[in-house]
């Protein structure tokens, strides 16, 4: 409890009052102490009329799980052991700051109890501790503040965000892109056998199997499709160059997320997946499985990685994973870096990567040095932001450029893109049998 600025103001006014009697002789003194009494009456008489924070206890309803990049709902429900809740009642969750933070929220009371939703943002995978809920709310006559502390020990723990895979785009896209919009016998041209079928009209005469058409002396084709069973292995830097925040999240969730959607592509696509996560060591190295029986080992070994603040060493890490893997794979690289300079080991380590597995190099474009946020400097500080910025943008060009060439497929994109983009490729990948 605290007084509140109602009460501040009017004891301000009566100290007022009170030098003035006491400054004019005409006035009895007692006149002051009489409204100095009548004023801490008035404040005990509304301390005692009001609801108390004693009788008020409170719980929280939170989900189980939250995605990195949107809110949480969390509801807190309030009840009053004496009497109905006061009318208004601001409320702010005590969290870690580093972690989260909570906005200030309302709940309508009036009654015995009383529910109220607030949203947290979900910008960092792990758990956001709720140790308590702040209440505030003005006493009867709005002389006293009470400012009670509820105890919730809860937590909210956050996931990267699997909303494509759970609403189900990835699979409209992959099984409309690898089996038509309707469920077709014919699985399409590729380099692996699948069955003989009769041949009819209509199908390509190349397809004919003659050997076979002369030993049953009727007309049978070859139906081919695209290999299945390939490793796809995701690789994602977890270095601190991947902690820069885009949209409000670090490079590295939309990575994650869009490693995921991708595993779930793969799944459906009949193909292996694996992760490798690495910095300024190699991390984790999950040996590839089906995509479907992979994906809940991989959504939670992502969920648990910790976010680091070193450099990552491309040479140790991409050696690694060389020395790792015995059979020719799509390695799909999550990366990032700053200028030419930096960027030459990471080249040079690809392109030994290249010459086994097909690689796809992916980063992540920043909004800062987009080419439409350059409207004129108007400053000496504007002018050398914008030369600082098409420098970078150059030498990132450079670079992406310097890996097309050793046959490196690059994917540069908004974060809003990114999944669509991966798995277009991983799509792209699959039907030209690369891999």
């Amino acid at each position: 409890m605290r007084p509140s600025r109602r009460l501040l103001v009017v004891g301000a006014i009566l100290l007022g009052v009170s030098a003035l009697i006491i400054a004019m002789a005409r006035i009895p003194i007692e006149a002051a102490i009489a409204l100095w009494a009548i004023f801490v009456l008035v404040a005990l008489l509304d301390y005692f009329v009001s609801q108390s924070g004693s009788a008020v206890s409170a719980s929280i309803d939170a989900p189980q799980e939250a995605y990195t990049g949107e809110n949480a709902i969390l509801t807190v429900r309030l009840r009053c052991r004496t009497g109905d809740l006061p009318t208004r009642i601001q409320a702010k969750l005590e969290t870690d700051p580093d972690v989260a933070m909570s906005p200030v929220f309302r709940i309508a009371g009036g009654q015995p109890t009383a529910d109220g939703e607030v949203e947290i943002p979900a910008k960092r995978r792990g758990t956001i501790p709720i140790y308590a809920v702040w209440l505030q709310w003005p006493s009867r006559f709005g002389l006293w503040d009470f400012i009670p502390r509820k105890p919730l020990d809860a937590m909210l723990k956050v996931v990267p965000n699997i909303r494509p895979v759970s609403t189900g785009q990835i699979d409209i896209a992959v099984r409309s892109e690898l089996y038509g919009v309707k469920d077709n016998p014919f699985t399409g041209e590729g380099s692996e056998f699948h069955q003989l079928r009769e041949f009819t009209s209509g199908m390509d005469v190349r397809a004919i199997d003659w050997k076979r058409s002369a030993r049953r002396r009727d007309l049978v084709a070859k139906e081919m499709r695209a290999e299945r069973n390939h490793q796809i292995i995701l690789a994602l830097d977890n270095g601190f160059l991947m902690r820069e925040e885009i949209e409000n999240l670090p490079k590295i969730d939309h990575a994650v997320n869009a490693a995921l959607a991708t595993a779930w592509a793969a799944g459906l696509g009949g193909d292996l997946v694996g992760l490798y996560s690495f910095d300024a060591k190699p991390r984790v190295f999950l040996p590839p499985q089906p995509g479907r029986a992979a994906f809940a080992q991989l959504r939670s070994q992502t969920a648990e990685m910790e976010y680091r603040s070193v450099e990552t060493n491309h040479t140790l890490a991409m050696a690694n994973l060389n020395s790792i893997l015995k059979r020719r794979s799509l390695i799909v690289v999550f990366s990032d870096f700053v200028d030419k300079i930096t960027a030459e080991l990471l080249v040079e380590n690809l392109h030994v990567l290249n010459r086994t597995h097909v690689l796809v190099f992916v980063t992540i474009s920043d909004p800062a040095l987009d080419p439409a946020r350059d409207s004129g400097p108007a400053t000496m500080q504007a002018m050398a932001e914008s030369v600082s910025a098409a420098q970078m943008r150059r030498e990132r060009t450079q670079v992406l450029d310097s890996l097309r060439h050793i046959g490196v497929i690059c994917i540069e994109t908004p974060p809003n893109r990114l999944t669509a983009a991966l798995v277009s490729t991983y799509l792209m990948v699959k039907s030209q049998e690369l891999i």
